[in-house]
C-alpha cells in the first residue's frame, strides 16, 4: 500500500512527515521483533506534523508489513485525510483524544504485550521499587483502575487522557498498556522498559520468596537522577536507544523505509 497524496517533497514541513513515518514503520517492525504486538491489533499513530491529524495504519496490515508510505492520516474527528484502508474504530476513540489533549502525546503506543498486560490483570498491577529498572519505569507511570469494555467511543480516549495526566505510561486495569512521548523514540522507549521492567517483576514473584524492596533513601536518589536525566552529545538515551533499533532494522528489514 503506498500514500497517493503525500505532500510536495522540499519543504521542511514534507521532510517532518517524512521521517515520521519512516521513524513510525520501524517502531512497528521493532515491536514485532520484540514480541510486543498481539495479531493485526494494537495501535501505533503519531501526530501528523504541521496538521490536526494523526498516522494509523489501515486495518488489517500485520506490523512486520508496515512501511513508511502505508499510513493513513486520519483527522481528529475521524475522518481520512489521506491514504487508503479502513479506519479501525477503536485505535480513533482511544488515540485521536490522546494526541488532541495530551501536549505530552505527539506518540501515542497502545499495545497488550504480554508480560505488562499480565500485570494488569492483578489486583495490585504497581510496578515495585525492586530493581532500577523497574524505578525508571515507575517514575513515569499512572495506572488506571475501569474497564468498561473496548474503546468505541471518543469519550474514552478522554478518559485516557485525563488517567494519564502528566506522565508517559499507563497502566490499564484488564486490559493493556499505553506509551506516549514528544518523539517516536521516547514513546518507544517507554515500551520497551516497561515491558522489560515488568517481565523481571513477574520473574521474581513467582519464585515465591520475599522480594528486595530498594530502601527509601536508595529510591529518593534513583527518582532524583531519573528525573533529572541528562543526555549524551545533546541527544536524549532515549533517541540514542532508537536509533541504535533502527540500524538493526538497516540490515534486516530495510523496505520499512520504503
Amino acid at each position: 500500500m503506498r500514500l497517493e497524496s503525500y505532500p510536495v517533497e522540499g519543504s521542511d514541513i514534507s521532510a517532518a512527515r517524512w521521517q515520521a513515518r519512516v521513524d513510525l514503520a520501524a517502531a512497528h517492525r521493532l515491536a514485532v521483533m520484540h514480541e510486543l504486538n498481539e495479531g493485526i491489533f494494537n495501535h501505533l499513530t503519531f501526530r501528523v506534523p504541521g496538521g490536526e491529524s494523526y498516522y494509523q495504519i489501515p486495518f488489517g496490515l500485520h506490523w512486520s508489513e508496515v512501511t513508511a508510505s502505508c499510513f493513513m492520516e486520519v483527522g481528529y474527528d475521524g475522518k481520512l485525510r489521506a491514504g487508503r484502508g479502513e479506519i479501525e474504530q477503536s485505535c480513533y476513540c482511544i488515540h485521536a483524544p490522546m494526541h488532541r489533549l495530551l501536549p505530552q502525546a505527539a506518540a501515542v503506543f497502545h499495545t497488550h504485550m504480554p508480560f505488562a498486560s499480565a500485570l494488569t490483570r492483578l489486583e495490585d498491577p504497581q510496578i515495585l521499587p525492586i530493581g532500577q529498572t523497574e524505578l525508571g519505569t515507575a517514575v513515569h507511570t499512572a495506572y488506571d483502575d475501569c474497564y468498561d469494555g473496548p474503546a468505541f467511543d471518543p469519550a474514552e480516549g478522554e478518559r485516557l487522557a485525563e488517567a494519564i495526566g502528566d506522565k508517559t505510561v499507563l497502566m490499564m486495569a484488564n486490559h493493556g498498556v499505553a506509551t506516549v512521548g514528544k518523539t517516536i523514540a521516547e514513546a518507544y522507549d517507554r515500551l520497551y522498559y516497561l515491558e522489560r521492567a515488568a517481565q523481571v517483576q513477574l520473574y521474581a514473584m513467582w519464585t515465591g520468596r520475599p522480594l528486595k524492596r530498594m530502601s527509601p533513601k536508595a529510591i529518593d536518589a534513583a527518582v532524583a537522577e531519573f528525573r533529572d536525566q541528562h543526555g549524551y552529545g545533546g541527544k536524549p538515551p532515549a533517541l540514542w536507544h532508537f536509533e541504535a533499533l533502527k540500524r538493526i532494522l538497516d540490515r534486516k528489514e530495510p523496505d520499512y523505509k520504503n
